[in-house]
């Protein structure tokens, strides 16, 4: 099998090539059941299990700490949104499998690519360093 190598800021991630099988028809999260649906930037639900996006940070929603961090973190939810329902993509694993709050820590990728570094790209949001950076001014 052909594997394709991934950067990331956790060093390299190994995922096989054209391995993209998963897909879902995400909603952004609300009231009720969380079963495939987006929450912010980075967090995600896909068949009832919280995927925290692990190679990114982005602007935090609840709550966020100023104005321009809400503009900010409704941009990045909006394209997670549109990128996570663009097609078939692949989650591989990070460097642990879940954080302290029990998500599970996984790279996003589509064609070998990685959704966050995608999100980053566009500037709505950063690479994951393992602590939280403010974004507000």
């Amino acid at each position: 099998m052909l594997l394709a190598i991934v950067a990331t800021a956790f060093g390299t991630c190994v995922a096989p090539a054209n391995a993209d099988d998963l897909s879902a028809d995400f909603t952004i999260c609300g009231e009720g059941r969380r079963v495939n649906c987006v929450v912010d930037g980075d967090t995600f639900w896909f068949k009832r299990q919280k995927i925290r996006i692990a190679d990114v940070d982005a602007p935090e929603l609840s709550p966020p700490r100023c104005e321009s961090e809400r503009r900010s973190g409704m941009a990045a939810k909006q394209m997670l949104f549109a990128l996570l329902n663009a097609g078939p993509f692949t989650l591989a694993p990070a460097d642990r499998d879940a954080d302290r709050y029990g998500r599970k820590l996984r790279i996003v990728l589509r064609n070998g690519q990685s959704i966050g570094g995608m999100l980053i790209a566009a500037k709505l949001a950063r690479p994951w360093t393992g602590a939280r950076r403010g974004w507000c001014g």
